[in-house]
């Protein structure tokens, strides 16, 4: 499955970076570019369940493909769900599904970084955009 340019772009910027003090800065810099969501795309109804911190998932289709939108009141994690958003945005539900999304993060440099509760957080954030899929399928 070839990457999106945005994805490719993300594993340029984390490539060139010689250790975790750096990357978690830069992993800052993505998460502060992600779009603010509006207080009603904050609200219960987007929220991911799953997830220590809070964090919400927008879902829209562009034919097939589908744009993500997330947030989070973690700074660290906004970093990690734009990092998710460059690899999932303007998939098809079945690249979506084939998506190693430990792979990604240690083709990053970040996966031996993320603990637990974040991993499965970030699980939990790729099972909500599943399920968004399944729904509007």
């Amino acid at each position: 499955m070839s990457l999106p340019a945005s994805a490719q772009t993300a594993l340029q910027a984390f490539s060139a970076c010689p250790g975790w003090e750096q990357r978690a800065r830069l992993l800052m810099q993505w998460g502060d570019q992600l779009a603010p969501l509006s207080d009603d795309e904050r609200s219960e109804r987007h929220r991911v369940d799953g997830c220590e911190s809070q964090v919400w998932l927008v879902a829209e289709t562009l034919g097939e493909h589908w744009q993500f939108r997330a947030s989070s009141d973690a700074r660290l994690l906004r970093g990690l769900l734009a990092l998710l958003l460059a690899r999932v945005n303007g998939l098809t539900l079945a690249e979506l599904a084939q998506l190693d999304l430990p792979d990604w993060f240690t083709q990053l440099g970040l996966a031996r970084h993320l603990s637990p509760s974040r991993s499965n957080g970030l699980q939990a954030v790729l099972r909500r955009m599943q399920q968004l899929l399944a729904e509007r399928d």
